[in-house]
């Protein structure tokens, strides 16, 4: 973990220059961070695709991991996610500074457990539907700071990260 933060620090002050700027039609960029939920603490890396100058389309890989105390055993769980997104970007008909990102949009996925073989159940979501509204802060031309809500049957709850252009 140690290691991990390492690398991350090293990643967000190589790259810090003084301009901002949204993603640019065609551009990419890598979202990683922790987020929010009732069942451990997840972790997410995405990637986000500009396919116009105000639409972004995407992919996310999460995990998170727990303990629970069932009848007085406790078990570990795993929690492995996938889900694709799609976001309207509000910066241009609103006229919002560059340097800020603000986007909403609606997402599939679904969450496979994985569970002890004594314990009643590996499953899965279900393929579910949601959405997301969420902000970023570009600190750079190339690292922002990302805050994103989301809801529905796959997703909820938040998230906060690093957003790294590629």
């Amino acid at each position: 973990m140690k290691n991990l933060l390492l690398i991350v620090a090293f990643v967000c002050v190589s790259t810090f220059t003084f301009g901002q700027g949204s993603l640019s039609n065609g551009g990419n960029q890598l979202n990683l961070g922790v987020g929010l939920s009732g069942w451990g603490v997840p972790f997410y890396i995405g990637i986000d695709h500009a396919v116009s100058q105000d639409i972004t389309i995407g992919g996310e890989l999460s995990y998170r991991g727990y303990r629970e105390n069932w009848h007085n055993d406790y078990y570990r769980h795993n929690i492995t996610g996938i889900s694709l997104n799609a976001n309207y970007h509000f910066n241009r008909i609103l006229e919002i500074p560059a340097k800020w990102d603000f986007y909403l949009g609606p997402n599939i996925g679904f969450f496979v457990w994985s569970s002890p073989e004594l314990y009643d159940g590996n499953h899965n979501s279900g393929l579910g539907l949601g959405a997301q509204i969420g902000g970023r802060y570009y600190l750079s031309n190339k690292v922002g700071l990302n805050l994103e809500f989301g809801g529905g049957n796959a997703f909820s709850g938040g998230k906060f990260g690093i957003t790294i252009k590629l």
